[in-house]
């Protein structure tokens, strides 16, 4: 009997482990403002991806060897939507990844995770933040410098991204991000709506009294001018009067 002959197995790289994506709803919740927020901000920029709570695998053909970080973002990929990033498949190294960190993982993303991102993924800038300050120290950075990461240096509170051209500080009891050359801080798109559409009512009620002001104005004109063409008629009138008084002398 002639043997069958079977395709070979397909490896399969899995794009989720069933786990929920953060351990609490303020960790979502952060998670989803900050990928949303870089997001917005590269939102001109098509080579610039930004993502996060994805798997990551960074060797090919062992699906054992993958890691998925909290928020990242990595230059020379396009905005398209990726089911899994797959460092042989896309840009290999990282440019930047945030952390959302709690006492039950700060022990892996302070040793086995800080080693990948460093060792492995090159990541440029590396940064770890605990929204209940309950881990020491709750809010950390590290830059890629000669192959190692060093800490990096608290400037007026705020932690400062090269690779993001922003700053990373908290407001309000929740991380932000700080834009030192317009002195001002930035939240995610639904922030910018609202703001926008602040300001869009605000231009609206602005232009609505410049209108009604402007009719008022237009008003005001139009019954002066009626006044004086009633007083100049009534001028003549005394004049005609005047003159048939000078006439029947």
């Amino acid at each position: 009997m002639q043997e069958k002959i079977h395709a070979a197995p397909t490896l399969v790289y899995p794009e989720s482990d069933g786990e929920p994506m953060a351990e609490t709803g303020r960790h979502v919740r952060l998670l989803l403002d900050m990928i949303e927020t870089i997001d917005w901000h590269f939102r001109d920029a098509p080579d610039v991806h930004v993502c996060g709570n994805m798997f990551l695998y960074y060797e090919e053909g062992n699906p054992r060897k993958v890691i998925s970080p909290d928020v990242f973002m990595v230059r020379g990929v396009s905005k398209k939507d990726l089911r899994t990033y797959k460092t042989w498949e896309q840009q290999p190294y990282l440019d930047f990844v945030l952390e959302l960190a709690s006492p039950s993982t700060y022990t892996k993303d302070f040793n086995e995770k800080k080693t990948i991102y460093e060792k492995i993924l090159r990541v440029k800038e590396y940064y770890i933040y605990d929204p209940y300050g309950e881990i020491h120290p709750s809010f950390i950075g590290f830059r890629l410098v000669g192959g190692s990461y060093e800490e990096i240096a608290f400037v007026d509170g705020r932690l400062p991204s090269e690779t993001l051209g922003l700053e990373l500080g908290e407001r309000d009891g929740a991380l932000r991000l700080y834009d030192p050359v317009k002195d001002a801080w930035f939240g995610p798109g639904r922030e910018h709506a609202a703001e926008a559409e602040t300001l869009a009512s605000e231009e609206t009620r602005a232009r609505q009294e410049a209108e009604s002001h402007a009719a008022a104005e237009s008003l005001a004109r139009q019954e002066a001018e009626s006044r004086a063409q009633h007083a100049e008629a009534e001028l003549e009138k005394l004049r005609a009067a005047l003159e048939r008084l000078e006439t029947t002398k």
